[in-house]
């Protein structure tokens, strides 16, 4: 566990971020946001400031998703997260009636279920926080520094079309992430092309 001093700059850099700022950009400070967790809880991503923060976005009923949590793949990620003190929240931006809607009760249903090592299970119904993370897809990860700034988005690794044997030796760009950072090195790559089933936002149809 770490937890650098940061200048107060840094540290109050989620604060300063603007609530309809536009998709997340790569290098710029990531946006502010509050969200009620599955305990009823709320959480905010400024509270986090100082350590570095993981965003999964989620949908249990999407077999990527589950291909990723049936293998270990993410648990495994979340541990090695962990290890190195990072926050991780995982987000669910599925809209009332739409594949994987959960209410709290079923959300730590999931998380027991599957063994899940995240800080928070985040509730976002209203797809609020997706849209302005620009989140398309279940799984898309990102990566938040100790500054507060954006430095990866996009898929867990490169692999979609893995099998479940194949997921396990696939390069996982959020491991690599988080070894960057902590090295002190540039994040590469920084973005990548996510996969997986498209956010089932309120208005929008797809699978």
């Amino acid at each position: 566990m770490r937890h650098f001093a940061i200048i107060a700059a840094a540290a109050a850099a989620f604060a300063l971020a603007a609530p309809a700022a536009a998709d997340p950009v790569i290098g710029r400070v990531a946006q502010d946001f509050r969200l009620t967790n599955s305990n009823g809880q709320e959480v905010q991503l400024s509270q986090f400031r100082g350590r570095t923060i993981v965003l999964e976005w989620n949908n249990p009923g999407c077999p990527y998703v589950q291909r990723h949590y049936d293998t270990g793949n993410m648990q495994r990620t979340q541990a090695e997260a962990e290890r190195r003190g990072v926050v991780w929240l995982t987000i669910n931006s599925g809209a009332e009636g739409r594949q994987g809607f959960m209410r709290g009760p079923e959300a730590n249903a999931f998380v027991a279920r599957v063994s899940s090592r995240a800080d928070h299970y985040l509730l976002d119904h209203r797809g609020v926080v997706g849209r302005a993370y620009d989140a398309a897809t279940t799984p898309q990860m990102f990566v938040i520094d100790e500054g507060g700034v954006l430095r990866y988005n996009g898929a867990i690794d490169d692999a979609p079309h893995a099998s479940a044997v194949e997921t396990s030796s696939a390069t996982n760009y959020v491991v690599a992430a988080l070894r960057s950072l902590e090295a002190g090195r540039a994040v590469d790559p920084a973005t990548s092309r996510p996969y997986g089933c498209s956010v089932k936002y309120a208005d929008e149809a797809g699978n």
